[in-house]
């Protein structure tokens, strides 16, 4: 794929955190969500590449815009497309830190067919790789990326969904002695923010949404880190989703190379400000965006701070 089209796709971020902000604490997270969809889909158009949505906003029954199996943009590579375009909708709606907009773009037959269910993840940043593994317990996992970084694990921080599934998990993380940080939503922003060193989280650790583990999969591959994953249905509809899918050992441990079987290209801008991109601030006449864009190919990574003027329409 054409280098330049990771920067091509952050158009089609930033217009969907550009939309949603908007609605940013006005307390209706379906309007943000809408405003980000409708937004996301209308800068496809102006992406010079014939992309198909593998992991979107639900199947075609569920939205009309950006569903799984749709396909998006102009002339140009064939590719295929995981995105959320509002990753935190509450978030945003509450004014919450942390809501994002998120896209990666790959060759065919890269991204895990996720089904529509939770998964276990465990994710680190580049310290950590090659030393955690899913089937030990927290503390051994703590205790092997404290050595890998050269602290202690009382100066490590776990971020974790705060969940009553995560009692268990969060009271073995303080027996180990390391810290935690406690997500209200949005477990995709904490695992992005292992990424970074001045964010002070060093694992992200729980069960959340399987969209977004496929999401922070393609940044971690990106930006060399580590996940692995095990899918969580809690229905008997989500566990026969898995068997759908041809998945039938739902105890398997997923690897990185099995979430994110190639190169990859990953944006995200930030709606609301939080551990990983600032948010959407307005001005008079137009806003500031932080964006994130990463290649695995190269291991490049590239922080945007754009300012936009609306008094010229963009052609998206």
């Amino acid at each position: 794929m054409d280098r330049n089209l990771a920067l091509e796709v952050a158009r089609v971020t930033e217009a969907a955190a550009l939309a949603s902000a908007r609605f940013m604490g006005r307390g209706d997270q379906i309007e943000a969500d809408r405003a980000a969809i409708e937004a996301m889909h209308g800068a496809f158009d102006g992406i010079p590449m014939q992309g198909t949505i593998v992991t979107g906003e639900g199947n075609q029954d569920q939205t009309d815009k950006l569903y799984g199996g749709e396909r998006v943009g102009s002339a140009g590579p064939t590719t295929e497309i995981a995105l959320d375009a509002l990753e935190g909708s509450a978030i945003c709606a509450t004014g919450g830190p942390g809501a994002l907009s998120i896209i990666a773009v790959a060759e065919e037959g890269v991204f895990f067919r996720c089904p529509d269910t939770y998964i276990e993840k465990l994710v680190v940043g580049p310290e950590g790789r090659g030393v955690i593994d899913l089937d030990n317990s927290p503390s051994e996992n703590l205790k092997a990326l404290a050595e890998a970084k050269g602290v202690y694990v009382e100066d490590l921080t776990v971020a974790v969904l705060e969940r009553p599934r995560h009692t268990k998990l969060i009271r073995e993380i303080r027996g180990a002695g390391a810290r935690i940080k406690l997500l209200t939503a949005g477990d995709l922003s904490g695992a992005l923010a292992t990424i970074r060193p001045e964010s002070g989280v060093d694992m992200l650790a729980g069960i959340g949404g399987g969209l977004q583990g496929v999401l922070a999969a393609a940044a971690l591959r990106c930006a060399g880190g580590d996940m692995q994953a095990r899918l969580t249905p809690l229905t008997n509809d989500e566990r026969e989703q898995c068997h759908e899918l041809g998945i039938t050992d739902l105890r398997h441990k997923y690897t990185m190379d099995e979430l994110i079987r190639g190169d990859v290209m990953f944006a995200a801008t930030g709606v609301t400000t939080g551990d990983f991109l600032e948010g959407v601030r307005f001005f008079s006449g137009g806003a500031f965006t932080n964006t994130v864009v990463m290649r695995s190919q190269s291991g490049t990574i590239r922080y945007l701070h754009n300012r936009h003027q609306f008094d010229f329409k963009p052609e998206y």
